[in-house]
């Protein structure tokens, strides 16, 4: 085997495989779109149109994809547990509460 030869697992092949698959199905897959009209605030619409700019996206595109994220984001069962055990938390211990992002990242790299 030469030094510029490519090996790829066969993880990484079926990875691939899928990732196709799943593209051509959903390039099969028609969807319906039917025109909508909204008013928004002029600065939440500024707002939306520098976030898509950013995002390199149209305007549509990205108020769709927000859309979407809220109107279908489902936590998972693990997720919910935790949300649920967090809100009835009546105390918290010291050590889970930090005051700066950075103190929380250096406490986090400590324990590693």
């Amino acid at each position: 085997m030469c030094d510029n030869d490519l090996v790829v697992s066969k993880e990484c092949i079926t990875f691939a495989c899928r990732c196709i698959t799943n593209e051509l199905q959903s390039m099969a897959t028609t969807i319906i779109r039917k025109p909508a009209s909204f008013r928004f605030r002029a600065d939440l619409l500024e707002g939306l149109k520098r976030n898509a700019a950013r995002e390199n996206r149209t305007l549509n595109n990205y108020v769709e994809s927000v859309l979407l994220d809220i109107v279908y984001h489902e936590p998972n069962d693990v997720t919910k547990s935790a949300i649920k055990e967090a809100m009835g938390r009546k105390e918290y211990p010291k050590e889970d509460l930090y005051d700066d992002v950075d103190e929380m990242f250096k406490a986090l790299d400590d324990e590693v």
